[in-house]
């Protein structure tokens, strides 16, 4: 394999990504809207019923007829079942529809990652990279449940009640406001300022701690056998301290906005109520009304208590949209062409690579060097080379996942570079080198190359790549679990299942990369037997270094340093 180059990804700048994040959740308004309004109206049952509770209360006391009465009893019932009924609509729709806007972001960041790889990825260190598609994606679901839902509620009760207050009291409606709008706007901003900085330290100290861990696993043989693992514990203990105390100090700032706003209802609780008495001594004011303004002034204010954690919560989204904007900006590899030209999406497809030169950076030696080879349909031509030969060179340049500087590539008669990548993939495509089995049942792993296939064509991929009587020995059959990326099974089985996976998806062009990697010699032949039987009548092309197990073959091309030796026959 050829060596490559990491090109380092586009750093997202401004405020803008938390907007873009914005965006993509958009298309789901339908379903977070209702969500908004049932949470809005929960948190203004409360205020109402806490208001006309006071008001029944007082009038009660009145000793008057109980047809006066009769409403705000009915009212108070109501509002008590509503309170609860809205907030359970508000929990049922807020996640509902948040878990399926954030599964369709979540699709779209993983589909950015297909153009960049193999060659792009290296870019983000591997646990960094699952951070990304995982916590950093999982905050768009904050971004809606604990930042925008609340934020929309304190609204609507800010209004509700100092509307209703303005009404009843005129100047304890403008001090209620007054009090609400601090606690509503400026403490959450002065949290938000606060921990700006210490959100984005987080993330990037989260993220190197995620890419040790990956890393302290993969490698834990070469770091016992170099006597560094005393070394990355302790790198991974400073971390680990590095983060405790970032928390601590958001925490802290959280902590502390919660009391100023528990102040200021305090503050608000008793301004309101002495600007009420007040009025009442001087009879502006009925008594019901004093108790009414009271009452509001104190629970108005239950709204407003999430909104310091929204707002630290806000600042880590907003490092998380800037770390997810940096793999949505990273360019890809091969740039799109500007109007992209139509591929035959039925096969089988002949493929012809002409004059065929690449290089992995500018000014650079040729991985590929003047390559001309043709694949004629249903054909299956192996190409043959050691490592460092330029074999997944060409399946990259292929694919589109490299860049070709001169020569050409044609497909049933299509140049490939005046294409979408995509378009190419879904043309050519099988088993590459980094193919991955998932700790899911076998089913579920043939499933990934096409999800509407049939247990018939399940069985048939599995036959044909002499699969199918382990599968139907096993305990559970379809339904056993492989373990951890195959360990459950041998290495011949591993590859074989991913050779039926390749078959399932039956693309017009098939591309198997060292599909013996890691046997023995012995299994190795057998595979190799069993892959070119399997493809017979598929325009394939099979990228191996073993010399055996290819008599089957209709023709072997042997390459070194970039360039055709000989092709045979």
């Amino acid at each position: 394999m050829t060596a490559r180059t990491e090109p380092a990804p586009v750093r997202a700048r401004g405020a803008r990504p938390t907007l873009r994040l914005l965006r993509h959740l958009l298309p789901y308004w339908r379903r977070l809207l209702p969500a908004a309004l049932a949470a809005a109206g929960s948190e203004i049952a409360a205020a109402a019923l806490m208001a006309t509770a006071a008001w029944l209360i007082t009038r009660a006391a009145e000793q008057p007829p109980l047809a006066s009465v009769s409403v705000a009893i009915v009212a108070v019932r109501a509002l008590a079942l509503g309170r609860g009924a809205l907030r359970y609509t508000d929990r049922l729709l807020g996640h509902d529809g948040v878990l399926r806007a954030v599964a369709g972001f979540r699709t779209r960041v993983y589909e950015s990652l297909v153009p960049l790889a193999p060659t792009g990825i290296p870019a983000f260190r591997s646990g960094d990279l699952l951070t990304r598609l995982v916590d950093d994606v999982d905050a768009a679901q904050d971004l809606l449940l604990r930042v925008l839902i609340p934020m929309s509620a304190a609204c609507a009760v800010t209004v509700a009640t100092t509307g209703t207050a303005a009404v009843l009291l005129p100047q304890a409606g403008v001090l209620l406001g007054l009090l609400l709008a601090v606690a509503g706007l400026l403490v959450p901003a002065l949290v938000l300022a606060l921990t700006h900085r210490t959100s984005r330290a987080e993330k990037a100290v989260r993220a190197e701690l995620a890419a040790l861990s990956v890393d302290m696993t993969r490698g834990a043989a070469d770091l016992a056998a170099y006597g560094a693992r005393g070394r990355v514990d302790a790198r991974a203990r400073r971390v680990s301290s590095r983060i405790a105390a970032l928390e601590r100090r958001g925490a802290l700032t959280t902590s502390l906005a919660s009391a100023a706003v528990l102040l200021l209802q305090g503050t608000a609780t008793v301004g309101v109520t002495w600007l009420a008495l007040r009025a009442h001594t001087a009879g502006a004011l009925p008594a019901v009304h004093l108790t009414v303004l009271a009452a509001l002034a104190l629970i108005s204010f239950d709204a407003l208590a999430p909104l310091p954690a929204a707002a630290r919560r806000l600042a880590e989204v907003r490092a998380s949209a800037r770390r997810l904007a940096d793999v949505l900006d990273t360019p890809p590899p091969v740039p799109e062409p500007a109007t992209p030209a139509p591929l035959p999406t039925a096969g089988p497809l002949d493929v012809v690579i002409t004059g065929l030169r690449v290089r992995h950076r500018p000014g650079g030696p040729a991985a590929l060097d003047d390559v001309t080879l043709r694949i004629p349909a249903g054909r299956r031509v192996v190409l043959l080379g050691a490592s460092g030969s330029g074999k997944s060179t060409l399946i990259a340049a292929l694919m589109r996942f490299v860049p070709y500087e001169a020569g050409s590539i044609r497909v049933g008669g299509h140049e490939l570079d005046r294409a979408v990548g995509a378009d190419v993939r879904r043309l050519i495509t099988g088993m590459t080198q980094d193919a991955h089995v998932f700790h899911t049942t076998v089913r579920a792993n043939l499933l990934l190359a096409r999800p509407d296939a049939t247990d018939a064509e399940l069985r048939a991929a599995a036959r044909d790549a002499r699969l199918l009587e382990w599968i139907e020995s096993l305990p559970d059959r379809w339904g056993t679990l492989l373990g951890e990326d195959g360990d459950a099974m041998s290495g011949g089985q591993r590859q074989r299942l991913l050779l039926a996976r390749a078959l399932l998806a039956d693309p017009p062009v098939l591309v198997l990369d060292e599909p013996t990697e890691g046997l023995d010699a012995d299994t190795a032949s057998a595979v190799l037997a069993d892959v070119l039987d399997a493809t017979r009548g598929r325009t394939t092309l099979l990228v191996t270094h073993e010399q055996s197990g290819l008599a089957a073959a209709d023709r072997i091309v042997t390459l070194d340093r970039g360039r055709i030796l000989t092709v045979t026959p």
